[in-house]
C-alpha cells in the first residue's frame, strides 16, 4: 500500500498552523480533555494533569515491545509525555503519569526529538499519553514537517479525549491506539475518577475510527493507518471485557485491529483494593480472547 502523511499536505496549505493555535487555545482555561478544569496553563497553572504550558517528556526511542504491527524490524519510535489526564490507581507508569519524572521541552526541542526517532529509523513515531499536550505536539509538528519529517504518528492515549479536541487531529494523526478500559461507572469512578469515561471513549472511538477508516498495513504487515485498540483484561472484571468487545465489533464505523492484554500486574497503589491486588487468572484472559474471536474481531499478531 503506497502510504503519504496526509499532515504534509495540511503543512503545505498553512492549516496545520492553523491547527496548532486553535489547539493552543485550549490550554488557558483548560479545556483540553473531558475534566474542563480550566487551570490556566500557559500562566505556570497545573490542572489534573499535572503539567503547565510546557511538555514534559520522560523517555524516547525505538520500542520493540509493542504490538508487532507497530514495531516491525526496525521498532516503534515511542516519545514518552509525563503526566495524565486519567490517573489510574492502577498505572504501570506511575512514576511518569503520577510523579510526573522527565524533562520540560519547548516546541523546537520537541521537533528535534520528533526527527531524532525519525533518523533512528523507526517505523512509526508513537505519541504515548498525548492527550493534555495535543497543542505542544501540533506546535512541534510545524517546524518538524519544515525540516523534512514523514513518518506516520500514532496516538497512544487512555481514551479519554473529547470529540472537539480530535477534530484537530484529522488528516494529522495515520494510527490512534487508545487503550480501553472499561464501560462501567463505578469502576471508572472508583479507580480514575472518571465516571464519564465510558460514554466520552465511545463517543472518541467513533470519531477516531471515522477519522482513519479501517487498519491497513503496508507490504511487510506494518501498520500505516487505522484503529488499534488495546484493552487489558482486568481480574473479577470480565463482563467489563465483554461490553467492550461488543461494542469494538457492532458499533464502530471502520474495522479496529484489537490486542487483547494479559499482563495486568498490581502496580502504584493497587494493593489498597483487594479486588486489584493481583493478577488476571489465565482462565479468564482466555475466555476473554475467545469471546473476541468469536465476535468476529481481528486481533494483533
Amino acid at each position: 500500500m503506497h502510504w503519504k502523511a496526509s499532515y504534509r499536505r495540511l503543512f503545505a496549505s498553512g492549516e496545520l498552523s492553523e491547527r496548532a493555535a486553535k489547539a493552543d487555545a485550549l490550554l488557558s482555561p483548560c479545556r483540553l480533555c473531558p475534566r474542563r478544569c480550566e487551570a490556566r496553563r500557559r500562566e505556570g497553572e497545573r490542572g489534573f494533569c499535572g503539567i503547565a504550558h510546557s511538555a514534559v517528556v520522560a523517555s524516547l526511542g525505538p520500542h520493540f515491545g509493542e504490538e508487532p504491527e507497530l514495531v516491525g524490524h526496525r521498532g516503534s519510535g515511542t516519545v514518552f509525555f509525563s503526566g495524565c489526564n486519567l490517573g489510574c490507581l492502577f498505572c504501570q507508569n506511575y512514576d511518569i503519569s503520577h510523579q510526573r519524572q522527565g524533562s520540560q521541552v519547548g516546541p523546537d526541542a520537541l521537533a528535534e526529538m520528533f526527527l531524532s526517532v525519525q533518523g533512528m529509523g523507526c517505523h512509526n513515531l508513537n505519541l504515548v499519553t498525548p492527550t493534555h499536550v495535543m497543542p505542544q505536539i501540533l506546535s512541534a509538528l510545524v517546524p518538524a514537517v519544515e525540516r523534512g519529517f514523514s513518518l506516520p504518528i500514532v496516538y497512544n492515549t487512555g481514551g479519554y479525549d473529547p470529540p472537539d479536541a480530535l477534530a484537530l487531529l484529522d488528516g494529522v494523526v495515520d494510527l490512534y491506539m487508545p487503550d480501553v478500559k472499561s464501560f462501567a461507572v463505578d469502576f471508572c469512578q472508583a479507580y480514575f475518577q472518571a465516571p464519564d469515561y465510558p460514554a466520552v471513549v465511545r463517543e472518541a472511538l467513533v470519531e477516531m475510527a471515522r477519522q482513519v477508516g479501517d487498519f491497513q498495513t503496508d507490504e511487510r504487515g506494518v501498520a500505516r493507518r487505522g484503529l488499534l485498540v488495546r484493552h487489558l483484561v482486568m481480574p473479577e472484571r470480565e463482563s467489563d471485557s465483554r461490553q467492550v468487545l461488543e461494542f469494538l465489533s457492532r458499533e464502530l464505523p471502520a474495522r479496529p485491529r484489537v490486542n487483547v492484554m494479559d499482563q495486568y500486574r498490581p502496580c502504584f497503589r493497587s494493593h489498597q483494593y483487594p479486588e486489584l491486588d493481583h493478577r488476571t487468572p489465565r482462565d479468564l484472559y482466555e475466555r476473554v480472547r475467545d469471546y473476541a474471536l468469536e465476535l468476529g474481531l481481528e486481533l494483533a499478531r
